[in-house]
């Protein structure tokens, strides 16, 4: 059997891209190698949205020249964003890689090994699906043997019909495409059958969703004449109302522009919508807003979140930055850092600009130098860990209800010894959790208390309710906190 490896560069859609591949290339027959070096088939799954991943990717086929050498017979196959992007100009300017494929292009990927294994020369495929969009779904088989990973992430809409500035995403993922309520009800309803708790629903602006086939009714609280509304409300107390076993459901990454009224009450009503919410922002100050064609302002972005907190109280919330955008000041960057101190951000992923081919940012000079955007980029950090730490050691002493994911991987949290399940709370705080080694904790929810605080995470210990509700851990059979799912190896987790 022809074995196969990937590994995926770049955001949560990604991600979700490399384990569709997966999918496609098991039903195809082909089985998962132990890694890149064991791998008859190796797939690079790329991210264009920022120079450095791109850059990546070019690095990392240099290095797998020899890994080709070794064996004739071996396939190096590039996905993803880049694939989009440059099409036939990787098979010229890189002769190491065999096929390129893009995103809409995976449920062909077999088809075209197929052919290149009967001779076929390297190949590109990356057009878009318009006419006939196509979701790749997502297939769990649970067994005895076998335990579905506890988080998934469900597709529910491709593309962007915005037109960011600085942003790639419409050239190399399409116009938006939208996904039919009742497909993404079914395969969440499936997942969860499976033994899947949360799930993540993904977009480029996934609250803008619109249900192609009409099937859903106005939401609660939403205006016809609002031109910002959508059917997102509606999809989540669908999804609420029609899988009643799902125990968190989270969504990324939305645009502030579609956080309507309908969206704020759905968050303070649906019991399964955890209380975090990501929700990009780029930047504090209105000049470079407008410069960056995100149509809102710092004032509407501001008034948006803050309906949602006081919505939903103790909700938090996190953000995308990028420092030194064309013509941003001292000013501007310091409105973003009030913006962040006014908002008070729990988490951020900051960036520094980096121009990208086909954005309108291209007609502006990048005037902000390398030394001036990475010095902006310490100090948004800085006031980010601050806000952080802040939060965090507030809450040592409370109890928090915990999403098992698996077993923790680090060891010395805080220089004390290493926890051994580690999973996220209801407002998406890290939690590693002690003294259970005994116990299965995988996919459960437990409670737990925070005993310590972390730089980044918290450090607890279930409490006697949650310890005596679980059950001890089996001895055989599949390791406690590795789903029988693959893990793939991820490059480089970046935010769009």
């Amino acid at each position: 059997m022809p074995r196969y490896s990937i590994t995926t560069f770049g955001c949560q859609m990604n991600v979700h891209d490399s384990e569709r591949m997966h999918d496609v290339l098991r039903r195809a027959g082909y089985t998962e190698a132990g890694g890149p070096e064991e791998a008859d088939v190796l797939v690079l799954n790329t991210c264009s949205v920022r120079e450095k991943a791109e850059q990546k990717l070019r690095s990392e086929v240099g290095r797998l020249a020899r890994w080709k050498r070794e064996r004739a017979d071996r396939v190096l196959v590039v996905a993803g964003c880049v694939a989009q992007q440059e099409g036939e100009r990787l098979l010229k300017q890189m002769r190491a890689i065999d096929v390129v494929v893009g995103p809409d292009n995976i449920p062909e990927l077999p088809g075209l090994l197929g052919d290149l294994s009967l001779g076929g020369l390297p190949i590109a495929r990356t057009v878009f699906d318009l006419d006939a969009p196509r979701f790749l779904v997502a297939s769990p088989s649970p067994s005895p043997a076998s335990r579905v990973a506890p988080t998934a992430f469900v597709t529910v809409m491709k593309g962007c019909d915005e037109r960011c500035s600085f942003c790639i995403v419409p050239y190399t993922r399409g116009p938006e495409r939208y996904r039919p309520s009742d497909d993404i009800v079914a395969e969440i309803a499936a997942l969860v059958a499976a033994g899947t708790r949360e799930v993540t629903l993904l977009g480029q602006t996934v609250n803008s969703y619109s249900d192609p086939l009409g099937a859903l009714p106005r939401a609660p609280g939403a205006s016809a004449d609002d031109p910002d509304e959508s059917a997102f409300a509606a999809l989540l107390r669908r999804i609420a109302a029609d899988v009643p076993g799902l125990a968190r459901l989270r969504y990324t990454s939305p645009h502030p522009r579609h956080l309507t009224p309908s969206l704020v009450l759905a968050h303070a009503e649906l019991a399964v919508l955890p209380r975090h919410v990501h929700m990009p922002v780029q930047s504090g100050s209105d000049r470079v807003l407008r410069r960056m064609i995100r149509r809102y302002t710092r004032a509407e972005y501001v008034a948006r979140t803050r309906a949602l907190v006081e919505a939903v109280p103790g909700l938090t919330l996190s953000t995308d930055i990028i420092v030194g955008f064309p013509g941003e000041t001292e000013d501007d960057f310091a409105a973003t850092l009030s913006l962040v101190r006014e908002v008070g951000f729990k988490g951020l992923f900051g960036f520094k600009y980096s121009r990208r081919p086909h954005t309108p940012a291209l007609k502006l000079p990048d005037d902000v130098s390398e030394d001036v955007k990475g010095e902006r980029l310490a100090r948004l950090f800085e006031e980010s860990e601050a806000l952080l730490a802040a939060h965090l050691s507030g809450l040592v002493g409370t109890t928090q209800e915990v999403l098992v994911e698996g077993r923790d991987k680090e060891r010395g949290h805080g220089g004390v010894g290493g926890a051994l399940w580690s999973g996220r709370t209801g407002r998406h705080e890290i939690a590693h959790i002690e003294g259970a080694g005994e116990l299965d904790l995988l996919g459960e929810v437990v409670e737990v208390s925070i005993a310590r605080a972390n730089k980044h995470s918290l450090q607890a210990e279930l409490t006697e309710a949650a310890r005596a509700a679980v059950r001890p851990r089996q001895r055989g059979g599949v390791e406690p906190g590795r789903p029988a799912r693959r893990s793939l190896p991820v490059v480089a987790a970046e935010g769009g």
